[in-house]
Order: structure tokens, then C-alpha cells, then sequence
């Protein structure tokens, strides 16, 4: 279990081809220096397992299902990622709870930025887009956020200069490809509703 408060930017290594999966190798110093093997780590929101740590490096299994549901098969050597360590039980929660399992894949359709403060549109399924609603919370990429608007094909958020400054959020241009996890009590709301409907 995660919060939304990134950690860190690390830096993507290499994305080594495993088929069916891959390897995903980051560089942090600080989280790989207390990092063990077998810890969880939220990359850009999908939590992952760390199966390798070296001195300033940690590496990850990603499998079929999570290439596919995620925006981690797109990453390439440089790319800069969002970093958050599992929660320990007594821990603040600065953000809201967030499971690391990526609902789907979200679009930046449109940037609005006014000085150093930012408003982003994203494009969402119909499917997603019934667990959101006007400040809620979704996680982008990992990152807790407020939901501004909701409607039924997008939704958007408004950036603190912060925000942008310590995730990847603030490179992202329009097109870019992001993770999408809505809120879990939306997700038990939404199948109370369903299950009324079974027979």
C-alpha cells in the first residue's frame, strides 16, 4: 500500500527484454541504499518487487499483464520515473490510499499553464471514468491528486509548482502517457451497485 507522495525521481537504466516480460533496472541511491530484495516499490504507480538491488541500483520483473496495462513498456533508458516506497504501519498519510494496481492508461490531452501553476486534461475510459468524481482522488503516474472535473471521457487536475517540480508530471507535454488508479472505495461502491443486478 501506497500514499501518492512521491519520494523520488529515478532514473531508468535499462529495460531488458525477457520474454514474455522484462527486467526494469532503476538508479536511486538513496532508496537502493535501503532497499532490500523482495521489498515493494511504486514505479510510476504500479507497484513492482524488487528482485535485485546493486549499489545504486534496484531491478524489477514486469510481466505481460503489467506491459499492457501500464505505461512502463514505453520507458527507455533515461526516462525519469516516480519513486514511493511501500507504507509502514504508523507512517503519516500525506495523500490517499493507493493500492499500486493500475486500473488503465490515461492520455494528457491538454495543458493549461499559468506561471509556475498547471492545469492538465486527461482522457479516460467510460469504464474509469464512473469511480471518479469532483474532488475525489486519483492517482497520475503514482502521484495523489485532486480531481478538479470529471466527465464522462476526461477529467482534470490542478498542479502546485511543488508537484511539478519533484515528479514527472511536469515534463509531461500533450500525448504523453500516463498510469491511472482511481480510488479504492469507488471501486466497492461501483460493484455494491453492480451487484444488486445479479440474479
Amino acid at each position: 500500500m501506497f500514499s501518492g507522495i512521491v519520494e523520488a525521481l529515478g532514473e531508468v537504466v535499462e529495460l531488458r527484454s525477457e520474454p514474455p516480460g522484462c527486467r526494469l533496472i532503476v538508479r536511486e541511491p538513496k532508496i537502493a541504499a535501503e532497499t532490500k530484495v523482495a521489498d515493494s516499490i511504486s514505479v510510476n504507480g504500479c507497484c513492482l518487487t524488487v528482485i535485485d538491488r546493486r549499489d545504486d541500483t534496484f531491478a524489477f520483473e514486469a510481466g505481460p499483464e503489467t506491459l499492457q496495462r501500464t505505461n512502463l513498456g514505453d520507458l527507455k533508458p533515461g526516462s525519469p520515473v516516480n519513486l514511493e516506497r511501500a507504507l509502514v504501519v504508523g507512517d503519516r498519510l500525506g495523500g490517499h490510499f493507493v493500492s499500486g494496481h493500475i486500473d488503465g492508461v490515461g492520455t494528457l490531452l491538454e495543458r493549461d499553464d499559468c506561471g509556475q501553476w498547471s492545469t492538465f486534461w486527461f482522457s479516460v475510459t467510460r469504464e474509469l471514468a464512473v469511480q471518479m468524481a469532483s474532488k475525489g482522488s486519483i492517482a497520475v503516474d503514482g502521484v495523489s491528486l485532486t480531481v478538479v472535473e470529471s466527465k464522462p471521457d476526461r477529467f482534470s487536475v490542478a498542479f502546485i509548482p511543488y508537484t511539478l517540480s519533484v515528479t514527472t508530471l511536469g515534463r509531461l507535454q500533450s500525448g504523453g502517457k500516463v498510469n491511472l488508479e482511481t480510488d479504492l472505495l469507488a471501486k466497492y461502491v461501483q460493484r455494491l451497485v453492480e451487484a444488486k443486478e445479479w440474479k
